[in-house]
């Protein structure tokens, strides 16, 4: 894969076009709020149909891609998209609702003893076990920053998994494939295939499939403050997001 080029963008999307276009969706930061907790993220009646309206209109051709878990893709979003690749790209079901998620890595519980003993010493550190992954959050305590990434950094060193900051969070995953990958992969089975792909999302952890989708003809579109990006427009905010998807309908 050659190298795509990053810069800061403000240029609108244009209008999304809905019979030949592949749609790629992130989801907290872009479709849903960032929230200190989590777990307090949870349905809405706008979003899910507007969801399920671009799923009937566009033949099945969206998909999400995020770090959330499965379970956890299905419950904000009210089962209203099937193709996604959750904790960031590893664990991916297909359009046919098919699932063969990897085995964890086995040094996973140790991580996540190492990030709750921190989290004891330091009120307002918050740890998420994934399954496939550990993430440890310092939204509530950005002081806990530095700790909190020299832990993870020292993990990563030792085990072998993944090392993924993020917003206020890092993260220690399997090894495996990154939302690039998973996109590259939805774009070669049906109902994607021969589309163009266009992916929105918010953080570095994002970054992947912007490349991806411009590697494949299509492009990025980032949400939030203007960056260096492989994005090549850019919304404000969620409900930008959720008024350019609505506008296509």
């Amino acid at each position: 894969m050659s190298i795509i080029d990053t810069t800061p963008t403000d240029r609108a999307p244009p209008v999304l076009d809905l019979a030949g276009t592949a749609l790629f969706l992130d989801l907290d930061g872009t479709l849903a709020p960032i929230v200190a907790r989590p777990q307090d993220v949870g349905p809405e009646p706008r979003r899910t149909a507007i969801l399920e309206e671009l799923v009937r209109r566009m033949d099945g051709r969206v998909a999400i891609l995020s770090g959330r878990t499965l379970a956890e893709i299905d419950h904000i979003l009210d089962g209203a998209v099937r193709p996604a690749a959750a904790v960031h790209g590893l664990d991916r079901r297909e359009p046919d609702g098919t699932h063969s998620p990897p085995e964890p890595h086995p040094d996973l519980p140790a991580v996540a003893e190492a990030f709750h003993d921190l989290a004891a010493a330091a009120p307002g550190l918050l740890v998420e076990a994934k399954g496939l992954s550990v993430a440890l959050h310092y939204r509530q305590a950005p002081d806990q920053a530095p700790a909190a990434l020299a832990l993870a950094k020292d993990w990563a060193a030792r085990t072998g998994l993944k090392m993924q900051p993020g917003h206020m969070v890092v993260e220690l995953r399997t090894p495996g494939p990154d939302k690039g990958d998973s996109l590259a992969a939805f774009m070669g089975t049906a109902p994607f295939q021969g589309a163009i792909p266009v992916f929105v999302g918010d953080d570095l952890t994002d970054e992947p499939a912007f490349a991806a989708a411009r590697h494949l003809g299509g492009t990025g579109v980032l949400v939030g403050p203007a960056r260096n990006s492989a994005a090549t427009h850019r919304l404000e905010h969620v409900d930008a997001v959720l008024d350019w998807l609505e506008a296509a309908l």
